[in-house]
C-alpha cells in the first residue's frame, strides 16, 4: 500500500538517498538544499511510502512566474496562501519501487493540493527523454528552457490547473 504525506525533516537522510540515486551529483538536492525545502514549503513537499519505507518524493516552491529559474535551486521562500504556480524541482523515485505508478501517484498528489490552493499552473524543467511522460499526464512543451542547470538542455513544461 502507498501513502503519501509531507515530508518531515527525520525523512532527510532517505530522501537524499533517493535523490542521489535518481540524479547526477550536479543536478541533485544538497542536503541544505532540502532542510530549507522542508522548512520553508512543507506544503508542497511530498513524499510516498511503502509500507513505512519511503519509496519516491517530490517537492518545489510556488513562484511568480510561468517557468522556473535556476536561483530556485538555491534560494526559496514560503509558499503564498493561494495564486501563483506550483513547481516541481524535484521528482524522483528509488529504482526498488519504481514501474509501479509511484510517480504518477505523486504528481496526481501535488496537482490536487495545487488546485486545492489556487494555483494557475505546475511548471517544471525535464530532460529531452522525459517530454513523452510529462505530456501524457498533461503538461504542454514549451520548449527550451533558458536553464543551465548543470550543464543539461532542460525543456519548460507546464499544466493548467482547473481553479475551484
Amino acid at each position: 500500500m502507498i501513502t503519501i504525506r509531507n515530508a518531515k525533516a527525520e525523512d532527510l537522510p532517505e530522501l537524499i538517498a533517493i535523490e542521489r540515486l535518481c540524479f547526477s551529483p550536479e543536478e541533485a538536492a544538497t542536503q541544505e538544499a532540502f532542510e530549507k525545502r522542508i522548512r520553508l514549503i512543507p506544503d508542497s513537499f511530498f513524499v510516498a511510502e511503502a509500507d513505512g519505507v519511503i519509496a519516491g518524493l517530490i517537492n518545489g516552491p510556488v513562484i511568480e512566474s510561468p517557468f522556473i529559474t535556476d536561483d530556485l535551486f538555491q534560494t526559496i521562500k514560503e509558499n503564498p496562501a493561494s495564486g501563483g504556480h506550483q513547481t516541481i524541482l524535484g521528482l524522483a523515485v528509488s529504482p526498488a519501487f519504481q514501474n509501479r505508478g509511484i510517480a504518477s501517484m505523486l504528481l496526481a498528489h501535488l496537482e490536487a493540493s495545487a488546485e486545492e490552493a489556487g494555483r494557475e499552473t505546475i511548471t517544471l524543467t525535464c530532460k529531452e527523454n522525459l517530454i513523452g511522460y510529462y505530456k501524457s499526464h498533461g503538461y504542454l512543451n514549451n520548449g527550451v528552457s533558458s536553464s543551465d542547470h548543470a550543464g543539461a538542455i532542460w525543456y519548460n513544461m507546464s499544466k493548467p490547473l482547473q481553479l475551484r
